[in-house]
């Protein structure tokens, strides 16, 4: 049985596997992972900085929509988090022919970070920075390397291709989320 009392932030952690998403369109938030050109990824990424540049600077960016639901600045300091993490993977992936991946807690992680203490423009500006990082890395991808694969420490096998999809659902799916 899980345990989903709210730890002290009051957010119930996400144990939702979505590994899913690379090969079936979100209900939730649209994302097609079919639309998704894998030598393009880096451009996506870099298409989805403004819009959280923008949620990140609105006056309600620390405002919780609900007590159990993050704020945009705690989702943007996830999604900042995410593309720096993604970006570890990534390059391991395209380095590494047994390429790993450590464990990650994303709750505490956010607990850890104190994402709801963050300012606001500096969680936009190292997001930006990240995004761009992970992005630039993307744009190294060759056709040859889309193949490549990646294991998660669950068992959750990816390819380079097939991570640029998950990758791409995280920062889509929290846009969504933040109504950006």
């Amino acid at each position: 049985m899980t345990d989903t009392t709210p730890p002290a932030d009051g957010i119930v952690p996400d144990t939702k596997d979505w590994t899913w998403v690379v090969e079936r369109p979100c209900p939730e938030c649209g994302f097609d992972p079919a639309a998704v050109d894998p030598l393009a990824v880096g451009d996506t990424v870099r298409a989805t900085l403004p819009r959280w540049r923008e949620a990140l600077g609105r006056e309600d960016a620390r405002e919780r929509p609900a007590p159990a639901v993050w704020s945009p600045l705690e989702y943007g300091a996830h999604v900042r988090d995410v593309l720096t993490l993604f970006d570890r993977r990534l390059h391991l992936m395209l380095t590494d022919d047994r390429a790993a991946f450590d464990d990650w807690d994303q709750d505490a992680a956010a607990l850890e970070g104190r994402y709801a203490e963050a300012e606001p423009a500096t969680v936009a500006t190292d997001l930006t920075t990240a995004g761009d990082r992970i992005a630039d890395r993307f744009d190294t991808v060759r056709p040859d390397d889309l193949e490549r694969t990646g294991v998660r420490s669950n068992g959750s096998r990816f390819t380079v291709r097939t991570f640029g999809r998950y990758l791409l659902h995280d920062v889509d799916h929290h846009l969504h989320d933040v109504e950006a």
